[in-house]
C-alpha cells in the first residue's frame, strides 16, 4: 500500500500494515474493485441498512466504516444526514465520489485505516459497519474496536452487519454470536443492545448470506 511510516502526516492511511485478509490473499483491498464490482458490491444499499434507516436508527453525524463504493452511505445521506464514508480502497472511493456527484447526494468519502479512525479527528453519533468486522482476525479486532471508540462518545450507536456462522451457504469469515459478545463489552467501551439474524446480499448468493445485525451502544 502507498505511504511509509515516516510520511504519516501526508498519507491518510498512515503506511498501514496489510490486514489479515490482505495477507492471506496476497492482494490489497483495492484490487477487489479494479476489474469490476467486488463480490459484496451489489450496486444498491443492503436491505438491513435500508430497514434500520427507515426505522430512524441513523441519527446525527454518521460514519460508514469500510464504505466501499458508497451505496449505504449515500442512502443514509439522501435522508438529510451528514455522512462520512471511509475506506482503504482508493478505487472504491473514486467510484463512490463519482456516484454521489452524479446523483447529487451530499456524502463525503475519505481514505482512512479502520484500525486508526482517530486520525480522522472527528466524532460521530452513529457508526455503520457493514461487512467489515468479519474481515478482521482475533488479533485485529481489539484495535478495531478501540478505533471505533476513538471516534464516538458515550451515547453513540454502532450497527454491525456481519456474516453469521449459522445456516446454509455461509459467507466468508463467518462470525459466531459468542465472538460478537466477547468483542463488544463495557471494558472495550461498548454494550450490545440487540443481535438479530439477518442477511447480507452479495453477487453470489441468490437470497443473501446468513448474517447478524448487532445494535451496540457506546458506554
Amino acid at each position: 500500500m502507498p505511504g511509509q511510516r515516516g510520511d504519516r502526516a501526508h498519507d491518510p492511511l498512515g503506511g498501514r500494515r496489510p490486514t489479515s485478509h490482505e495477507r492471506s490473499t496476497g492482494l490489497p483491498w483495492d484490487a477487489s474493485y479494479r476489474d469490476g464490482p467486488a463480490p459484496w458490491d451489489t450496486g444498491r444499499p443492503q436491505p438491513a441498512v435500508v430497514r434500520v434507516a427507515a426505522e430512524g436508527g441513523f441519527t446525527g453525524s454518521v460514519l460508514d466504516a469500510g464504505c466501499g463504493t458508497g451505496e449505504n452511505a449515500m442512502h443514509i445521506a439522501a435522508l438529510g444526514l451528514p455522512v462520512l464514508g471511509a475506506d482503504v480502497a482508493e478505487t472504491a472511493l473514486e467510484t463512490a465520489r463519482a456516484k454521489a456527484a452524479d446523483r447529487e447526494i451530499d456524502a463525503e468519502f475519505v481514505a482512512a485505516d479502520a484500525l486508526e479512525l482517530g486520525r480522522i479527528d472527528r466524532k460521530f453519533d452513529t457508526v455503520l459497519d457493514c461487512g467489515l468486522f468479519h474481515t478482521f482476525d482475533a488479533e485485529e479486532r481489539h484495535p478495531y474496536i478501540a478505533s471505533l471508540a476513538s471516534v464516538t462518545d458515550p451515547g453513540a450507536t454502532l450497527y454491525v452487519l456481519c456474516f453469521s456462522d449459522e445456516g446454509p451457504d455461509l459467507g466468508p469469515h463467518p462470525v459466531g454470536l459468542e465472538e460478537l459478545n466477547a468483542a463488544f463489552t463495557p471494558t472495550t467501551g461498548w454494550s450490545i443492545a440487540a443481535v438479530v439474524p439477518d442477511r447480507i446480499e452479495t453477487r453470489f448468493h441468490d437470497h443473501g448470506a446468513p448474517a447478524w445485525l448487532a445494535t451496540i451502544d457506546r458506554v
